[in-house]
């Protein structure tokens, strides 16, 4: 199982950059194909994310910056992506993002498609372009083949890869998986996992992004209270299980949603690839 990447988003202490550095370095023992960065709406990380992006590069590594269209502007998305192509990156992931409350301007690009357009526009095919992609439907969407027709449109304008939104049930991203090629969409769809370093913080991510928590998942957790010790180790098998029936079923790679930690992950990976 050798097609992972790993997801950081920017540090905003001085001691999280010591410590990103540290889980940077851990990481990449795994030989990941690439780190993902992430970029705040309207730009609000950009500063952290460039310093990010420099240091995650300077270590070694393959980077794919965020792009979000949120508050952005054709002037300000242009700049980023020479600055990229200047600093050798290959590789942007360009999304939709959700708008933060108060926040009212709504910028250049209404939706990742108008956002893919541009990039292609502007730089050719230099940069290889990850979207998003939702296994059980993006909530914005105002039904699962309207959210399949976005993903195709991204295609269509130059989309090379899809990364989907974390989930804990494979058999949504096998029903996804299956549904997108009958429309057509022929580009790798890469499963994205989230490793449960706090249950309690994760549900939340998922009721706030639209992804299912199973029940039974809930229940048990629910069971172990305050005992850090079982809820990490549940999460650990059940993680582990979830990610070998993807890689069994033909997943063509998988995107940790690291929270800027390594342990759960490199756990995770290890336990994959000393499977027989």
């Amino acid at each position: 199982m050798n097609n992972i990447s790993f997801e950081f988003f920017p540090p905003n202490t001085p001691e999280g950059e010591v410590k990103l550095r540290a889980v940077t370095q851990d990481l990449m023992a795994l030989a990941p194909k690439y780190f993902s960065v992430t970029y705040g709406a309207g730009g609000s990380t950009r500063d952290k994310t460039l310093a990010t992006v420099k240091a995650v590069a300077d270590a070694g590594n393959d980077v794919a910056p965020h792009l979000s269209c949120v508050g952005a502007t054709k002037e300000s998305v242009r700049e980023l992506l020479h600055l990229y192509r200047d600093q050798g990156i290959k590789r942007m992931v360009a999304l939709g993002g959700d708008v933060p409350s108060g926040m009212v301007a709504a910028g250049d690009f209404r939706y990742a498609t108008d956002l893919v357009s541009f990039i292609r526009e502007e730089t050719g095919d230099h940069f290889a372009l990850n979207v998003a992609a939702y296994p059980e439907v993006h909530p914005r969407a105002a039904t699962a083949k309207a959210d399949l027709a976005a993903l195709k449109l991204k295609q269509t304008l130059g989309a090379d890869v899809a990364v989907t939104q974390f989930f804990y049930n494979a058999d949504a991203y096998f029903a996804f998986v299956d549904a997108a090629l009958a429309e057509g969409i022929t580009m790798p769809i890469i499963a994205g996992v989230m490793p449960l370093h706090s249950y309690s913080k994760v549900a939340r991510f998922a009721e706030m992004c639209g992804a299912e928590m199973p029940r039974w998942l809930n229940k048990r957790m629910a069971d172990f209270g305050d005992d850090s010790d079982s809820v990490r180790a549940l999460g650990l098998d059940v993680v582990s299980a979830m990610c070998e029936r993807l890689i069994a079923g033909g997943a063509p790679g998988i995107h940790f949603y690291t929270m800027n930690q390594s342990a759960l992950t490199k756990e995770i990976v290890t336990r994959l690839r000393n499977k027989p």
